[in-house]
């Protein structure tokens, strides 16, 4: 197979940017998009000749691909065939009462807990034997849907990973959080995708970076579960040990990027900054962005060339961005219409072979808060490096 070499597209300004100007490429207002259509301009032509687009709700015989289609997940889902998906990752409202332009986003916790059951059985359903399913959730309701997942509907949880961000919200009665809980979830126990050796998955280990041991495996390790800063420290404790004071109390690590050279997180916890205001990838319209760089750990470990990968939640459409990019193809549903037009224009402005955005190696790339530690400590500034 030809590898797919990252290019970019030098063509004039398409119908995807007049999308993000809220213009037609006529000119005129943008429209509204009926519920079930396919919005992506390349899909909608494709599936005109499969019969997907004259009855969007009604039981295919085969998944719509390279597609973000408009309307209730739900509906949307029992129309797809049995075992047609390869891997899906959801980002669902977590019933926080985050406004969204056209969802509720506070129920009870039992209508919660009953409407995520419904799409989670749809999800189980459509993946094939060997697919995966990765849920991300907040704290309120992380236990209820794993139980949900694993208990009730059939599903094997192969990893609990907590993402662990920086510009976490701001708290007055309790600790800032800045996590979210990712489950991997696969139908059969044994049997699944699971790209151990794919390089861009796999992290350095300490015999490497600290112990420079000839023994160990030059390709590096795959992330673990726990954080992990060295034998000195009880499990889960994130402190930093400082040989020049070894017989003081340890520090607390205000951020990871200020761990010492070889002991960077590389494990279930997961370090990927939230996509702030001010990245570079911030789409503008939408409050809940994911880092493209975390769903591309997700899609390359799960995920092969060409598989289809969905996402029932597409919001920004960051999900079928990241597998366009990487080669896959995908479906994205999104119930706003607002939303699944911009994210349709996003896709169309994308690439196979495209770098994904945002830093490889977010703890190295971010800046040290040390200096600033050292200038409340009324010491003399560090020198960088």
């Amino acid at each position: 197979m030809t590898p797919l070499m990252p290019r970019r597209s030098d063509s004039p300004p398409s119908a995807a940017a007049a999308l993000r100007k809220g213009r037609a490429p006529n000119g005129s207002a943008r429209s509204k998009a009926p519920k079930g259509e396919i919005l992506n301009a390349a899909a909608r032509r494709t599936a005109a000749t499969n019969g997907h687009a004259a009855k969007p709700l009604s039981k295919r015989k085969t998944a719509p691909r390279n597609a973000i289609v408009q309307g209730d997940c739900l509906p949307l889902l029992r129309s797809l065939p049995d075992e047609c998906v390869d891997l899906a990752f959801a980002d669902p409202p977590f019933n926080v009462g985050f406004s969204y332009d056209v969802y509720r986003d506070r129920k009870s916790a039992q209508e919660y807990e009953d409407w995520c059951r419904e799409w989670i059985e749809q999800i189980h359903r459509v993946l094939k034997p060997n697919g995966s399913f990765w849920l991300a959730m907040g704290d309120e309701f992380a236990a209820e849907l794993k139980v949900l997942s694993t208990r009730e509907i059939g599903f094997h949880c192969r990893s609990w990973v907590v993402w662990y961000y920086t510009f976490g919200v701001n708290c007055t009665r309790k600790f800032t959080r800045s996590h979210a809980h990712l489950f991997h979830l696969t139908k059969d126990a044994k049997a699944f995708t699971f790209n151990a050796e794919d390089p861009e998955v796999r992290v350095p280990s300490a015999r490497q970076l600290v112990y420079n041991d000839p023994r160990a495996n030059p390709t590096g390790r795959l992330p673990d579960d726990t954080w992990k800063y060295g034998p000195f420290l009880p499990p889960g404790e994130a402190t930093e040990f400082r040989p020049d004071a070894a017989e003081g109390e340890a520090q607390w690590v205000i951020r990871p990027q200020d761990m010492p050279e070889g002991f960077q997180p590389g494990e279930n916890t997961w370090y990927f900054p939230r996509v702030a205001g001010t990245f570079k990838e911030r789409e503008g319209f939408h409050g809940c962005q994911m880092p493209e760089q975390l769903l591309g750990r997700i899609v390359r470990v799960s995920s092969n060339e060409n598989d289809l990968v969905l996402d029932p939640f597409a919001g920004t459409g960051t999900t079928p961005a990241v597998a366009k990019k990487l080669g896959r193809d995908w479906l994205g549903y999104e119930l706003s219409e607002d939303y699944a037009e911009r994210a349709a224009a996003r896709l169309e402005g994308i690439t196979v072979g495209d770098p994904l955005n945002g830093s490889d190696a977010p703890t190295v790339s971010a800046p040290s808060t040390r200096n600033g530690r050292k200038r409340q400590a009324g010491l003399p500034k560090m020198k960088p490096g």
